[in-house]
Order: structure tokens, then C-alpha cells, then sequence
């Protein structure tokens, strides 16, 4: 199989382009620099291509002669800053989406498999964990980033209704692992951990999941998946406190104790945004993060389990390669 990965150097997509390696697959990467590309796969061979989704036509042509499009790229930690974000969210997210399927079409691609987000699902009224079925709710359309996901979920299903090019969309929970180069909001947690920076215990959780798994569970997809359909690929809620925990427990690292209140930690977030702002600097704690931790939404991967054949390791194991992964890579000394 010759795959065509957008977002090859993201955690996800990292992870994805060396399980198609490792499985004997083809893989050409869309990357925004070649030079990135070139230090997260030293010595692999992938045929990289140079684009960025708000200018599909720019590489559409690249399509051809691949069996499948694995479409990970995103606008989204960009999103989690101080900014409007509003216009490049429909233009990427929704808009590039769109145009990249009819591209994959017209160049022969077999069919395509759409990384959206669990972040569209709701909470489940009767506090059960949320499935495909559940409606999104406030955490969902109020999130611009996740209600972005939700717009392109309904332009896929337009596009299936007009278009012959099967679509699957794989809905992942939080993403944790190796590879995290960039790194995502979870790997600059484990390195803000391990420098003795987090002030305290947030009150919120998620179903956090490993880029491996979701990357194995997308290839599963290309021959399992079924058109037009969602699979939750989540993994297992965590509340804040047992992530610190986990962490105690593999770094050595002592976690913190002392428990911040919600109204707290939004008024922290926002002066946190605004200093970055003002400073041009990125920021890990922002109102909308804070936001979807406190809205302590567990998700469902049973349909995934049971069609796509997902598995999912422990999260303790997730952290120890993560950190390890880190560690061998110098984001920290020891």
C-alpha cells in the first residue's frame, strides 16, 4: 500500500508514518519543512512533499499513484493561543479538508481516512461514557476548534453524498506518546512536570489515548472502516490528580498536592494568556483548555474495538516511552 500522510511530523502523524514502515507499506508525507521532516526520520525512507492545507492545489498533484489518503494535519495547537483564530480554523480545518478529498478523487486515491476529534462528542446526559451517537454539547460548539471538527465532519457528509471516494473519520481522545516533537499540550505538561513547574492539582479529566494506538487503529480503518462512519479511538479517562500521579510514579519526580479551584485556575489561564499575548510567547494554560479538562467527558471506543480491532496500552506505559523518548532526544538532561 502506498500511503499519502498529511501532517507527517505531528505526534500523530509521526507515529503513523513509522507503523506504515514498520508494516512494509510506502509512505509519501505532506510536511510544512522538508528540514523538520528530515530530523523526526533521519534515515527512513519517505517521499516528502512540501504543502500546507490552506493551499491544497499546491500539491494535489502529489496524490497520484496512492491507494489512500491518511489526513491527520490540523489547525490546532496554534488554536490553544491567545488570538482570533476563527478564519484559519474554516480555512484549513473545514475548507482544505474538503478541497484535499475531491484532490484525492480526481488523482485516484481508493479511499481516505479523516483524523477528526473526540472533542466533538458530548457529555452523555445519563453520565455514561459518550459514543458516536452522542450530540455535542456546550464543551463541543463552544470550543472554536473542536466546533471546526464538527463542520468538517458535515462537509464530509455532504461530500459522500455528492462523491464516489469512501471517507472514514477516526475520533481520537487526548493524544500522549513519543515523537511528540513539537511538542502538543501533553508533552509540554511531562516536560513542565519534570522542570517543577505545575503549581498544583487542576480539578478536570479526560479519556486520554497514545498517538500508537490511534495511528495502528487508522490503519486498521483503510481495510475495516466503513465509509461514512465515526469510530472514537479514546483510550481511558484520567482525572488530572492520576496523571500527576502516573507521573510521580515513572519520573521520581514528586507531584503536587495542593488542589486548584476551577474559578482559579480560569482566572490563572487568562492572565497566562494575556502575558503571552503581550510577549509573543506560547502559553500551556489557556481558558479553553481548561475548559474541556473541566468538562470531565469520558468517550466509548467500544465500536472501535469491535470493527476496527483498537487496542489500547496502558497509561503508564504511554508516559514511561514518552519520557524516555524525550529524554533521548535532549528535551531534558537526566
Amino acid at each position: 500500500m502506498r500511503a499519502f500522510v498529511t501532517g507527517a511530523t505531528g505526534l500523530l502523524g509521526s507515529n503513523l508514518v513509522q507503523a506504515l514502515l514498520d508494516q512494509g507499506h510506502e509512505v509519501r508525507g505532506l510536511v510544512r519543512s522538508k528540514d523538520k521532516a528530515q530530523r523526526v526520520f533521519p534515515n527512513a525512507k519517505i517521499d516528502f512533499i512540501t504543502g500546507d492545507m490552506s493551499n491544497v492545489a499546491g500539491f494535489a498533484a502529489s496524490l497520484a499513484g496512492c491507494d489512500v489518503l491518511l489526513h491527520t494535519a490540523a489547525y490546532f495547537r496554534e488554536y490553544y493561543q491567545p488570538g482570533d483564530h476563527k478564519a484559519s480554523l474554516e480555512k484549513i480545518n473545514v475548507q482544505g479538508t474538503v478541497d484535499l478529498l475531491i484532490a484525492a478523487e480526481k488523482q485516484g486515491v481508493q479511499k481516505a481516512i479523516h483524523i477528526s476529534a473526540a472533542g466533538v462528542i458530548g457529555k452523555s446526559p445519563d453520565g455514561t461514557p459518550s459514543d458516536e451517537n452522542t450530540l455535542p454539547d456546550d464543551h463541543a460548539t463552544s470550543n472554536l476548534y473542536f466546533a471546526s471538527k464538527i463542520d468538517t465532519e458535515l462537509a464530509i457528509k455532504r461530500f459522500l453524498k455528492e462523491r464516489t471516494l469512501p471517507v472514514v473519520m477516526i475520533l481520537p481522545s487526548w493524544m500522549w506518546g513519543p515523537s511528540d516533537s513539537a511538542p502538543t499540550a501533553a508533552g509540554k505538561l511531562v516536560l513542565d512536570f519534570l522542570n517543577r513547574k505545575i503549581p498544583g492539582v487542576l480539578d478536570g479529566g479526560c479519556s486520554i489515548v497514545d498517538a500508537r494506538d490511534v495511528a495502528q487503529a487508522t490503519i486498521h480503518a483503510v481495510d475495516r472502516g466503513r465509509s461514512g462512519e465515526r469510530y472514537i479511538v479514546g483510550g481511558k479517562y484520567s482525572d488530572l490528580g492520576q496523571v500527576l500521579t502516573t507521573l510521580e510514579r515513572v519520573t521520581g519526580v514528586p507531584a503536587p498536592t495542593r488542589n486548584i479551584p476551577y474559578g482559579l485556575s480560569l482566572a490563572v489561564g487568562a492572565a497566562s494568556q494575556t502575558w503571552a499575548r503581550i510577549t509573543g510567547t506560547p502559553t500551556l494554560l489557556t481558558v479553553a483548555g481548561l475548559r474541556i479538562m473541566h468538562g470531565k467527558i469520558a468517550v466509548d471506543s467500544s465500536k472501535a474495538i469491535r470493527e476496527l480491532g483498537a487496542t489500547f496500552r496502558p497509561f503508564e506505559d504511554t508516559v514511561r516511552d514518552e519520557v524516555a523518548w524525550f529524554r533521548a532526544h535532549g528535551f531534558i538532561n537526566s
